[in-house]
């Protein structure tokens, strides 16, 4: 393929997350083949890349089975909206990036229009509703995935997949700068630092960071002088933050920072975070963390059927043993958290940062450019690397 040929990417990130994996694969896309344009949903992060987002990232970040239900109309209106801007103007490739339930509708209806589609972030089939490989087969003709459990179950039904390993295991490095971290914040040796990340979506972070703050207001009574530095996945999340410090009022030093969270979990000593990818950033950071997560009745119910995994966590999925600790719903009390924190920081260092360094260099795979190759040997119809 000419590199003056002018190429259109759709891409859609339905997150935080997404929207870094996203802006790593169109940034490496960008080097291989400069003439692109780049149309879809992103958040800050594919917006520096220059691509034009049809809608704000923020009205896909909905959490839970039963909440989804409740933003159902608007998400349905906003995937129309999505649709008919693709079909009117087809792209190259389209590109999904996590979002499954959002992104493989749209995904199929391209598909069958003729458009090549990616969806990068294997849908945990592994973990629940294994039927809907079946789903993602007919609307995918690439699946792109971050962990390298996943590839059995996709040679099992015979669907093309890549695994890329994960970008972020490739931006930080298997030895982390502790003090450089430290000295960005003007920490003082003496100062003890508890990094608080309470999720990047509006209900998780209204459900979690309450709990969060009671938790370090117990914490403080054992590590002291205490600073807790909360990073905000973006502005909108900022200012929940901010509103919720100001109700609640702790009593003890916090910084709320719009800093990448990665430099604030390298400088803590210690982690308290809700389970999403924040666990894998953090274990990445080779940070002692406790991970936590609390979701509605009906949703918990319904996923105690349907999940099947031991571990809820990635670095314990990761690690298939419990690495860090992990609290799930009446679990998550501020007396339970504080306990398990002390017992991760007090814990042996060594054995700890030895098992996170393991599972680092398995996700260490040059992601972001293995994914943009899989992506231009779509479009020029060259073959799955495996």
């Amino acid at each position: 393929m000419s590199l003056n040929r002018r190429l259109k990417i759709g891409i859609v990130a339905g997150e935080a997350s997404g929207d870094v994996l996203g802006a790593g694969l169109i940034k490496s896309l960008k080097q291989l083949h400069p003439n692109c344009d780049v149309v879809g949903v992103g958040g800050d992060h594919l917006l520096e890349q220059g691509v034009k987002s049809l809608i704000d990232i923020n009205e896909l970040s909905v959490m839970g089975l039963v909440e989804v239900l409740k933003h159902l109309p608007r998400l349905l209106a906003i995937r129309k909206q999505i649709l008919a801007y693709f079909l009117a103007n087809p792209p190259d490739v389209f590109v999904g990036v996590d979002a499954p339930d959002f992104n493989l509708p749209l995904a199929k209806i391209l598909k069958a229009k003729g458009i090549k589609t990616v969806h990068y972030v294997s849908p945990t089939v592994w973990a629940w509703r294994e039927s809907r490989i079946h789903k993602i087969a007919k609307a995918t003709n690439l699946v792109l995935g971050i962990f390298p459990f996943e590839q059995a179950i996709y040679e099992q039904y015979q669907v093309p997949y890549q695994y890329v390993g994960h970008t972020l295991a490739d931006e930080i490095a298997l030895d982390v700068d502790q003090d450089a971290a430290r000295q960005s914040f003007d920490l003082s040796p003496q100062e003890h630092v508890l990094a608080i990340l309470p999720g990047s979506r509006r209900k998780e972070i209204s459900v979690m960071l309450p709990v969060f703050l009671q938790t370090a207001s117990l914490y403080q009574g054992h590590k002291s002088p205490l600073k807790v530095i909360i990073p905000a996945a973006n502005r909108a999340r900022y200012e929940q933050i901010e509103q919720i410090l100001d109700e609640l009022k702790p009593d003890f030093s916090v910084v709320l920072t719009r800093e990448p969270a990665r430099q604030v979990m390298i400088a803590a000593n210690g982690v308290l975070l809700t389970s999403g990818t924040a666990s894998l950033e953090a274990m990445l950071c080779k940070r002692p963390m406790v991970v936590a997560y609390k979701m509605s009745a009906l949703t918990y119910k319904i996923m105690q059927r349907l999940y099947k995994p031991k571990y809820f966590s990635l670095p314990n999925i990761m690690a298939n043993y419990a690495l860090v600790p992990e609290l799930l719903q009446e679990e998550v009390n501020a007396a339970n958290l504080c306990q398990h924190l002390l017992s991760q920081v007090e814990g042996n260092q060594d054995v700890l940062l030895q098992a996170y360094k393991e599972q680092h260099l398995r996700l260490k795979q040059d992601a972001d450019s293995q994914a943009a190759q899989a992506v231009l040997a779509l479009i020029n119809n060259e073959p799955t690397k495996q």
